[in-house]
């Protein structure tokens, strides 16, 4: 089953449960989402055709004061200004063509 990747907003007191849930399963917050989502939407969207992946945690060593929950938002960030940079330079280099043709 194909994933999407979406950006959620939750009120503070429902984030504050899931991430509880999640640490108190052992589980990655978004799998303690989805299970919460499918427990709410009744036994249909419970059962999946597969077993869920299995998740292997890694430290990977990141300075304190680096929000681990917001590391999603940050790729979102840098995704757009790589867009922005792009579109900028290609507009340059317009610009400098025109100018040469003159």
């Amino acid at each position: 089953m194909p994933e999407m990747r979406t950006t959620l907003t939750l009120d503070d007191d429902l984030a504050g449960l899931l991430k509880r849930r999640a640490r108190e399963f052992g589980i990655p917050f978004k799998e303690a989402v989805n299970r919460t989502i499918r427990a709410g939407m009744g036994e249909a969207a419970a059962t999946r055709p597969y077993p869920a992946p299995k998740t292997i945690s890694h430290s990977f060593g990141f300075r304190p004061g680096i929000d681990l929950d917001k590391l999603g938002q940050l790729a979102d960030e840098l995704e757009a200004e790589a867009f922005a940079e792009k579109i900028h330079d290609s507009a340059r280099r317009k610009r400098s063509r025109s100018r040469a043709q003159r």
